[in-house]
């Protein structure tokens, strides 16, 4: 780009910016965003309205929420850290970490956002592809650790094809990996796993790795994707380098009201998440039956392998009422909504099989 007013870094003038999901209009359903598709949980909007001081700046630290959070984790306050959704906490950690002629790892396919955070913080990002079933190749990501390495994201269930990674699997890796390499566990869609050998970054945390930092989100199981709340457990160290490159003030006292009505009411959200993870399962199994190789989906999301037919593929969802998300080359994702909407999905993706 050379018509720029002034002088931009040429490789953030060259970097796309986040694509969201597509919007659905009112006779569509919006399976593009692994958005939760019910209403936000009992009392949280009432919370919401409470909370109408706008005059006035929130609290800069949300320090309610992060007790409640702390005491779900058993840490202290200061080894939890509120931002406006676990992806301002990635680039945050990122520019604590990295800088020019260091090194962020992750797996690829992996959540979109990751390619970004290398560029921003001026650093250079390293993929490792895949396995075959669409998970984290750990020893793959071992093996590509160099002296330049300063930050290792591990995303656990992988978006957008939905593997997990196993507890087995990450505590081996993390015995290859130097201790003073920060290690982001992203779980932002813990809430939903049900497979009992998937990594849980509580007992990673409990175990005793400071170089690990888990991150969860109150944007998918909790239903507050429009509040923008999330939050990392992890050494306070860490999360202190973290919060000084943050925006502050960024979580509104609203965001905070609703993320703690929300704790609250957690034997709904239970009910919810259980409902979307057997939907999920069903879906995943439908659609295998109509010839897609659908991987283990252990998020609120299921992964089609449409490789350079994704946009296609993606097409004809939409011209039936479908709003999902391809990613050009290699898949379509589609997150679990409304009930009413299982049996088009399979029809449609039936119709376009391989």
């Amino acid at each position: 780009m050379t018509d720029l007013p002034v002088r931009i870094r040429p490789e953030i003038a060259a970097l796309p910016a986040y694509r969201q999901g597509k919007q659905a209009g009112a006779d569509a359903f919006k399976l593009s965003s692994n958005e939760n598709p019910f209403d936000p949980l009992p009392g949280v909007v009432e919370a919401v309205q409470r909370a109408h001081g706008f005059n006035r700046y929130p609290d800069a630290t949300a320090s309610r929420l992060r007790a409640r959070l702390a005491e779900r984790f058993g840490v202290t306050d200061d080894h939890v850290h509120i931002a406006a959704g676990s992806v301002s906490i990635l680039f945050q950690l990122a520019q604590a970490t990295s800088g020019h002629g260091d090194e962020i790892l992750f797996s690829w396919r992996s959540f979109e956002a990751y390619p970004s955070l290398p560029v921003v913080a001026g650093a250079h990002g390293v993929t490792v592809p895949n396995d075959a079933a669409g998970g984290h190749d750990l020893d793959a990501m071992a093996d590509a650790v160099t002296d330049r390495t300063r930050m290792i994201i591990v995303c656990s269930p992988n978006n957008p094809t939905g593997p997990i990674v196993t507890q087995e699997g990450f505590d081996a890796f993390l015995t290859r990996v130097p201790a003073d390499i920060l290690v982001v566990l992203d779980e932002a869609y813990a809430e939903f796993v049900t497979d009992p050998a998937a990594v849980d970054g509580a007992r990673v945390l409990a175990a005793g790795h400071p170089n690990v930092v888990v991150l969860r989100t109150f944007s998918k199981a909790y239903g507050l994707a429009g509040l923008r709340v999330g939050y990392a457990v992890g050494d306070p160290r860490i999360l202190g380098a973290a919060r000084s490159t943050g925006i502050p003030l960024s979580v509104t006292a609203a965001a905070e009201e609703a993320a703690l009505a929300s704790l609250d009411a957690e034997d709904e959200l239970k009910v919810r998440v259980a409902e979307l993870a057997t939907r999920r399962d069903e879906l995943a199994t439908r659609l295998r039956g109509a010839g897609w190789d659908v991987p283990l989906a252990q998020g609120n999301f299921v992964w089609l392998p449409a490789g350079d037919r994704a946009l296609e593929v993606a097409a004809a969802f939409e011209e039936a009422g479908l709003i999902v998300r391809p990613f050009a080359g290699d898949g379509v994702r589609i997150s679990i909504g409304e009930a009413e909407s299982v049996d088009r999905i399979v029809e449609v993706a039936a119709r376009v099989a391989p």
